[in-house]
């Protein structure tokens, strides 16, 4: 303690800001090793292709073959059009029911506390546990839904079985634990807007649709930003329900690239193949993001 007190000579600030890097050595070796290292490594990777040969497994460097291969490959590009179908619906869905629910759970209405405790289950289930529930729900043949759709008059659906109705089916399920999820955000958002703001505009005679618009909205950019930002993560790296549902079928209408990253790395043993996917969907998750801090940057 005295030497790094004689080291920086009484300059309490640079003394501080020392002692601030220095508790932070843990943190950043933890996401160097964890976070960092295997990045890099799977960009290294990307570069190299494994096969057997008659010596055992070899692996080669390809440089940018990999990458080359990719893009012409039309499973590829299937899977790319799949990955950007997926998220071109189930984003805008998750974003909106969001922000509806977190809306009617601020309100002061009776009985609001029991719904916000039922739309919260969702949350307590991991993807797996949920993917295996919605196989079950979902079934073809013994389906409890398709025992309600009968019940009423309505034939059954083969849901993940459809090449029409598949994706929809894991959107359907995707949404309904996502939504609750970005909700506990914007209900927080929308908590920090001090009520004397509606008030004001209730004096002036705004209805709940002009409060919602120039109200909530634009005061709640910042928390939109990041829900936004962090459900298009979440969503472009989902992988469970298409590898424990569909197994990326029926006909690839589920095959994501997630998917079929996880196809080539562990089902061909093509690691190097498989990174570089990984690495093609990385940039194009940072230029969608990109274009999301663009459309919704916040002046503050």
């Amino acid at each position: 303690m005295d030497f790094i007190k004689r080291l920086f000579k009484g300059d309490k600030e640079r003394e501080e800001i020392f002692y601030a890097y220095l508790l932070l050595i843990p943190a950043l070796l933890i996401i160097g090793a964890f976070r960092i290292y295997p990045l890099i490594r799977g960009l290294l990777e990307s570069f190299h292709q494994s096969f057997y040969s008659p010596e055992g497994f070899v692996k080669e460097f390809v440089g940018l073959k990999n990458y080359f291969e990719l893009i012409k490959s039309s499973t590829f590009q299937n899977s790319l059009l799949v990955t950007l179908k997926f998220n071109l619906i189930i984003i805008p869905i998750q974003i909106i029911l969001s922000l509806i629910l977190a809306v009617l759970l601020n309100s002061k209405k009776p009985g609001i506390n029991y719904l916000r405790g039922i739309f919260l289950i969702p949350i307590a289930m991991s993807d797996p546990i949920a993917s295996v529930i919605w196989k079950i729900l979902l079934n073809p043949n013994d389906g409890l839904i398709n025992g309600l759709l009968v019940s009423i008059g309505i034939p059954a659906q083969p849901f993940f079985t459809s090449t029409s109705q598949a994706l929809w089916s894991i959107i359907l399920m995707a949404s309904w634990k996502g939504v609750a999820f970005w909700m506990i955000f914007l209900v927080a958002g929308i908590g920090d807007i001090p009520d004397r703001i509606y008030e004001a505009a209730e004096i002036d005679g705004a209805g709940p649709i002009s409060k919602l618009f120039h109200i909530t909205l634009p005061l709640l950019k910042r928390v939109l930003l990041f829900v936004v930002v962090a459900n298009t993560i979440a969503n472009f790296l989902l992988f469970a329900p298409m590898y424990i549902i569909t197994k990326g079928g029926p006909e690839g209408t589920t095959n994501v690239l997630m998917y079929l990253s996880y196809k080539n790395g562990f089902v061909y043993n093509n690691m190097g193949y498989s990174m570089a996917i990984i690495f093609m969907l990385i940039f194009l998750v940072l230029l969608i993001i990109g274009i999301e801090f663009k459309l919704l940057e916040t002046d503050h």
